[in-house]
């Protein structure tokens, strides 16, 4: 039996060696391995789906690694890896010391730009063209971008900067009409199909007509025409935006075509000036289930290949799932209210919303400085915009919240999905900054809830708020406990609530470290200790009342955040406790000062201390420290 091609490739030298007639079997195989790999261990899987043909064209036709391919979402680049040398260790891809799930400079020389996140590609890129220029070398540097990149305002600024110059530069449009959810906005209608509007039909009707009117040449003049109207559709409708801001535009052409690829890229990879090639590609391709669904196969956990059904999870809701809800149950009792996304709906948990009302519902794509700006000019006008958006996306709107949401004083409700450590996707969106960066920002009311109920309050207490943006931070996971018919109850700005009273140690806990917080108590309790448990939903502004009625009777305080320590929640209770003149020792439990890699969320949480035991150690650690009387029970 013949060795499956798959197993000669350990990179692309390798892949170079093969004829082009043998492509396509390659293909199928590399296509039916990456399902074998992420059905068992989970991961992003329609997106790489789509790109198999480009990637093998891409590898085939470039001189990987000197020549650069910078890829936009690194999702998209499975295959990208397995091709370059990572095929045995694909099993590991986002376990804990395993393979990144996306692009990483320092797991390979092919890797040459990391990317997690959308729409960086052609600037990055383009970056790299220039210092080519610079340096006189002669490398070819290619751009893959698309996936929904072209939702994104930063990937137009890059091709406006990119085609002000004629110097050598491939950019490639992965044209699948997809980010995560279906891709939205009037680009990605003008890239769709023109050839459906009552215009071009009108005109495609009488030029027809006209021609089959010729005595005996009007039929294969006909023909002829119809063997054109692909090309000229294309540079007279896609391809217009691309040339106008300096592009020559190629395509669009099957993505899914493996040598037809290869004969594209030969005769466009030495061009002197840009390019820009317009890829068609099916997202999910090749497996049924993600072609009929391909959000839903965006990011998998294991699952059955040969049903496409998931491995049992937890049956509790998650924050996602509070959060869609108690948006219908708001909505319906005030008018004002409005749902904004960045190309999330069903990520955020606004799909439902969305549904049940779409006039009220906005999806601005891939562009969270836009629906930043979008919802301060809803709030301006007296509406009540609720931006569903993940923590780590919402750092590229950092700008607007300040200039436009803040310093305008506009009631924008902010509501922060996975925010901490979300796990497998590891550093590029761990939502690890948020308090930090929005803590100081004046105005600003920073709540993060213990559970579902508290969500629902809190929400319920942004939309009473008329003072200015409030934002509320949840993780990715249970929210349980959650009564879904429970009565909706704003919880009062600025107030803490001691879930167990205690002596000498205060734990002051935030968001989702009060359970665990709860559970070393209830440790700690059998040996003989009592800390106070404090859930600490609002972070700013702080619970002054109950610092100054307390902060003089403990003889440690122990503030527990799911969030990176500088600025942090801890830092801000050290900043009151130091200007009012407590001296209390004070141990802050969060995300370290670095990034933190990738892994199961319980394990990361096990490995920095923020769990029970972790916080039950630390505690045991604060008491010899200061040298603190205690039970002499082994820890």
């Amino acid at each position: 039996m013949q060795e499956a091609l798959i197993e000669g490739i350990h990179d692309p030298v390798d892949l170079r060696k093969l004829s082009e007639a043998e492509l396509p079997l390659l293909c199928d195989e590399l296509r039916a391995e990456l399902l074998e790999v992420v059905s068992g261990v989970g991961g992003h899987l329609s997106s790489s789906l789509g790109v198999v043909e480009l990637t093998v064209a891409l590898h085939y036709c470039l001189d990987t690694p000197r020549d650069l391919v910078v890829w936009d979402v690194g999702h998209q680049a499975y295959i990208h890896k397995m091709l370059t040398g990572r095929r045995e260790k694909m099993r590991s891809i986002r376990q804990h010391g395993g393979l990144s799930g996306f692009l990483k400079r320092s797991e390979s020389p092919y890797d040459c730009y990391g990317a997690g996140h959308a729409s960086t590609a052609i600037s990055a890129a383009w970056g790299m063209a220039v210092a080519r220029e610079l340096a006189g070398d002669d490398y070819r540097v290619a751009a893959v971008f698309g996936d929904g990149a072209l939702t994104g305002g930063i990937c137009y600024e890059g091709i406006n900067n990119a085609g002000d110059r004629r110097i050598p530069f491939l950019a490639v449009l992965n044209d699948n009409r997809m980010s995560i959810s279906e891709n939205v906005g009037a680009i990605d209608r003008y890239l769709a199909n023109f050839s459906t509007t009552p215009l071009y039909q009108g005109f495609r009707r009488r030029v027809r007509e006209g021609l089959q009117r010729i005595p005996r040449f009007g039929q294969s003049m006909t023909h002829l025409a119809a063997r054109l109207e692909d090309a000229a559709k294309s540079v007279l409708t896609r391809g217009a935006l691309f040339e106008a801001l300096g592009f020559d535009y190629y395509g669009p052409v099957d993505g899914h075509d493996v040598v037809g690829l290869v004969n594209i890229l030969k005769g466009l990879r030495d061009a002197d000036r840009p390019i820009l090639l317009h890829v068609i590609t099916t997202k999910g391709k090749g497996y049924a289930p993600a072609e009929v669904e391909p959000e839903s196969y965006h990011g998998v956990k294991p699952f059955v290949k040969e049903n496409g059904i998931e491995s049992s999870g937890s049956p509790d809701p998650p924050f996602q799932t509070v959060f869609g809800e108690t948006m219908i149950r708001l909505a319906r009792e005030d008018p004002r209210l409005v749902g904004v996304t960045a190309a999330m709906p069903s990520g955020t948990g606004l799909g439902p919303y969305a549904k049940a009302f779409p006039d009220r519902f906005f999806d601005v794509g891939i562009a969270e400085e836009h629906a930043v700006i979008f919802a301060c000019g809803l709030a301006a006008k007296g509406y009540r915009p609720v931006c569903a958006v993940y923590s780590t996306f919402l750092q590229r709107a950092y700008d607007p919240i300040i200039h436009d949401a803040a310093l305008q004083q506009l009631p924008v409700i902010f509501c922060l999905d996975r925010s901490g450590l979300v796990g497998e996707d590891g550093p590029t969106h761990h939502g690890s900054f948020d308090l930090s960066y929005l803590r100081h920002i004046p105005g600003m009311v920073v709540a993060s809830p213990r559970d579902g109920n508290e969500l629902r309050n809190l929400l319920a207490a942004a939309l009473a708020y008329e003072g200015g943006p409030f934002a509320i931070r949840y993780p990715k996971g249970s929210a349980s406990p959650w009564d879904a018919r429970g009565e909706i109850l704003q919880r009062p700005i600025g107030t803490w609530e001691v879930l167990e009273e205690g002596a000498k140690v205060a734990l002051l806990a935030t968001g989702s470290m009060v359970e665990p917080a709860r559970r070393a108590r209830a440790l700690l309790v059998k040996e003989g200790l009592s800390p106070e448990v404090v859930d600490c939903a609002y972070v700013k502004p702080l619970d002054e009342s109950y610092l100054a009625r307390n902060a003089g009777r403990f003889e440690a305080v122990i503030t527990v955040e799911e969030i990176a320590s500088p600025g942090g929640f801890g830092s801000a209770v050290l900043e009151w406790l130091t200007e009012e003149g407590f001296q209390v020792p004070l141990t802050r439990l969060a995300l370290p000062d670095a990034f933190t890699g990738h892994g199961s969320r319980g394990r990361l949480l096990r490995e920095l201390g923020l769990t029970a035991e972790g916080i039950r150690a630390s505690v045991h650690e604060r008491l010899k420290t200061q040298g603190m009387s205690r039970p002499s029970l082994a820890p």
